[in-house]
């Protein structure tokens, strides 16, 4: 059983608990019925295979048919999917699925309306680790669906040096050195990135050396355009630290790599999605 799989089962468990006793008691057990999705706002859908996977779950004999995909613009009114088959089943799923799907949803549309904003640029829009714990997988999936790219996904698949790195290991020097050395005795390929946290950061980590990118941390646009002409080349430049979709267009034009944003899954409001019976 994978990670998400897991999630799924522990999901329903705390819905369920012991029974779902409103439809026990109300409604028949041989009863059969039919649902939709319906889009009550306008945005970018996300979730669609997760909820397959939780009416499935639920009950294997739920026929789920797919009208949209992941990553369709939607507008308020459509339908997502319909779902037939026993009654009780379809609303005892009907509550995580749309939990995921209205996060999911919410992530995705977001994303979308900030990658549309500086399209005329070549920044592209990261996530961070800055996620619900254990829902990573899905928030992050959800930002592919609006358009935007996955930051590294855990601790374990990228080095990314941060302030606290430096300042513990004594030095920028230090920190890049011992990461490289790590590295080659481990015989790991992973990705280099380091934190600066002005220009004079930015040339110590330059002298050194060997990274693959470097993180302009809380710097101004104009700060970043310099440190972008100063880099040159030699690394990729991502902008990070107080931008949202407020003042996200002065970075892109600046003329970073990326920009990175843990607004897109710490702080989005769900997407308005709604289960009805007909």
């Amino acid at each position: 059983m994978n990670q998400t799989e897991q999630w799924i089962e522990l999901a329903i468990a705390e819905d369920l608990g012991d029974g779902d006793h409103t439809s026990m008691a109300c409604i028949p057990e041989d009863a059969q019925g039919r649902a939709r999705l319906l889009v009550k706002e306008d945005g970018v859908l996300s979730g669609m295979e997760y909820a397959k996977t939780i009416f499935s779950r639920v009950d294997p004999s739920l026929s789920v048919t797919a009208i949209l995909s992941d990553g369709d613009i939607i507008k308020k009114g459509d339908i997502a999917f319909t779902v037939e088959g026993s009654s009780r089943s379809i609303l005892a799923a009907e509550r995580l699925v749309l939990n995921v799907m209205q996060r999911m949803s919410g992530i995705a549309t977001v994303t979308h309306r900030i990658a549309e904003s500086i399209c005329h640029t070549r920044a592209r829009i990261l996530d961070t680790r800055k996620t619900t714990p254990v829902l990573r997988k899905l928030e992050k999936e959800a930002v592919l669906h609006g358009g935007g790219t996955n930051h590294r996904i855990g601790l374990y698949d990228m080095i990314l040096i941060k302030d606290n790195h430096i300042d513990y290991a004594g030095g920028i020097a230090q920190a890049i050195e011992r990461t490289k050395e790590y590295l080659n005795n481990l015989g790991k390929d992973l990705r280099i990135e380091v934190e600066a946290r002005d220009m004079e950061e930015v040339r110590q980590i330059l002298g050194v050396g060997g990274v693959d990118r470097i993180m302009l941390d809380n710097f101004a646009p104009s700060q970043i355009v310099e440190a972008v002409s100063l880099i040159n080349g030699q690394a990729e430049t991502e902008a990070s630290g107080g931008i949202h979709e407020g003042n996200i267009v002065p970075y892109a034009e600046a003329g970073v790599d990326f920009i990175s944003m843990g607004a897109l899954t710490h702080s989005v409001k769900s997407l308005d999605l709604s289960l009805k019976a007909y």
